[in-house]
């Protein structure tokens, strides 16, 4: 069993995190605590996603990276997760780590089609962001495909990436998007005692004349895949992601959270039975 620690992103707080096998749903454990994804609330959307317990004693900050390893790989029952601190570690600033650790758990854990499915087109926008809801082609009721476009202004980023719902895919290409940011904003990370605590190889610094990254070359799409990589992530708190096309213009935590609600409301999506 591998334990991954190490400082979270925003609280800077030394975590750790560890998968074990569980009967039944996902569930996270927490201060002794465990809670099915399905009972976990959003919070908090600032700049990530907090869940908590009904009873506010589990709260979790920047659950997106575990969580869309979970929701790439497929793995909807069988594990618990183990959280000890306020955040997960940062890790490699993606989901590969996390993601390699679920695939060595239990050669048993098998990728399940999630619940969640598009039964109705339909387009909602919030703000700057825009969602396209696609019901999955006749023959494919299976499939799952996530779109992301953002516009950062900037000639060096790609402006898509998309993930046809393959696991392995997840792992070797979406996972290892690291997380990313703009010069201009590390002096607040600085103001905050936190940007001593990121290693220099699990993030991507975006400056007027440069870019700083140790470690893997960066690529002009890794912005987009990690912005996949956290839709994703939201999307599994929902039981998603829904099976169906969706494509996500300038996505963001606290919009996703807002569009998988009101899609369900709304009827563009439904759940099913497991």
């Amino acid at each position: 069993m591998s334990v991954i620690t190490g400082c979270g992103l925003h609280t800077g707080s030394l975590s750790s995190v560890r998968f074990l096998l569980h009967d039944g749903p996902v569930v996270v454990r927490a201060a002794g605590i465990d809670v099915a994804v399905s009972d976990l609330r959003v919070v908090d959307t600032s700049r990530s996603t907090t869940v908590a317990d009904a009873s506010g004693r589990v709260r979790i900050a920047t659950i997106e990276h575990v969580f869309a390893a979970l929701g790439g790989l497929g793995i909807h029952a069988g594990v618990a997760v183990l959280i000890d601190g306020p955040e997960p570690p940062l890790a490699d600033g993606a989901a590969r780590l996390y993601a390699d650790a679920l695939c060595a758990l239990s050669p048993s854990l098998r990728s399940t089609p999630p619940t969640l499915r598009i039964v109705r087109d339909g387009v909602i926008e919030l703000g700057a962001s825009r969602y396209e809801l696609h019901v999955a082609a006749f023959g494919a009721s299976d499939a799952v495909e996530v779109e992301v476009a953002v516009d950062f202004d900037d000639a060096r980023i790609a402006r898509e990436a998309r993930w046809a719902g393959d696991p392995e895919d997840f792992r070797t290409r979406i996972a290892t998007a690291r997380t990313f940011g703009f010069e201009h904003e590390v002096g607040e990370l600085i103001a905050r005692g936190l940007a001593s605590h990121v290693t220099p190889e699990s993030v991507v610094v975006f400056g007027k004349d440069r870019v700083l990254a140790a470690g893997a070359p960066v690529a002009a799409d890794e912005p987009a895949r990690h912005k996949l990589l956290d839709l994703v992530g939201d999307l599994y708190l929902h039981g998603g992601p829904a099976r169906g096309r969706l494509r996500a213009t300038r996505p963001g935590h606290a919009a996703t959270h807002e569009v998988m609600r009101r899609a369900l409301v709304e009827g563009l999506i439904a759940r099913d039975a497991r």
